[in-house]
């Protein structure tokens, strides 16, 4: 039975990891790397080809199931892959969302439309118009919040942006904008195209409807 120790200091995964960087390691050496030894009768190489090839086949789909009819892999084994798994998806894998009208932006605003306060929430996209981050900005009383442009546009501008979504909500459910809507939207604009980002649009929504300021024609 080999074991890590039983190879050459050089081709050892951790070692390897450690000198030549994780992209230089195998499905294989990385799965070692993880795990770090076998068990009495199963060793680290044949478990981890085992174990590889079970990623390979399910991909996403992979299982505690799956990972423990391996032999030698136990819970804890299975829950060591499983939770490496877990931090590259929330961490590393984001969903590409390209914004092309205002119906693509209304999945994510969904989580203020039925607020009591109104919530602002600003949207920063690349130059293809993909989404890079959304965060709520301010939150106000109900019937209005107070917006300014460095609290817009600091973590904007820290994303390295092109260009910017606004939205926000209206309690009453009128989605028209209120006078104090147009305001600010006139606001943030200029500012917007002093830091040379582009408003791509500002989308107020109720629990029903919603307004777009780029369908309006009132994006310049």
């Amino acid at each position: 039975m080999k074991t890590i120790k039983d190879m050459p200091e050089h081709s050892r995964p951790r070692e390897k990891l450690r000198e030549k960087g994780a992209f230089a390691l195998s499905d294989e050496e990385l799965v070692a790397a993880i795990l770090g030894r076998g068990i009495e009768g199963v060793d680290i190489v044949t478990m981890s080809r085992n174990v590889a090839r079970l990623i390979r086949k399910h991909k996403e789909n992979l299982s505690v199931e799956h990972l423990t009819s391996v032999p030698g892999m136990g819970l804890a084994k299975a829950a060591q892959i499983l939770s490496a798994f877990e931090l590259v998806r929330r961490y590393l894998l984001k969903e590409t969302i390209k914004i092309k009208s205002a119906k693509d932006i209304l999945p994510l605003v969904a989580d203020i439309v039925n607020k009591q306060q109104e919530y602002f929430m600003c949207i920063s996209l690349n130059g293809a118009n993909e989404v890079i981050e959304k965060r709520i900005v301010t939150i106000g009383l109900v019937n209005s919040s107070q917006i300014h442009p460095r609290e817009v546009f600091a973590d904007v501008i820290a994303d390295r942006a092109a260009a910017v979504i606004f939205a926000h909500n209206h309690p009453s459910g009128d989605p028209k904008p209120s006078e104090t809507d147009a305001k600010t939207h006139k606001q943030l604009t200029e500012a917007g195209k002093i830091l040379g980002l582009r408003i791509l649009d500002h989308i107020i929504v109720t629990k029903k409807e919603y307004f777009s300021f780029q369908e309006a024609g009132l994006i310049g």
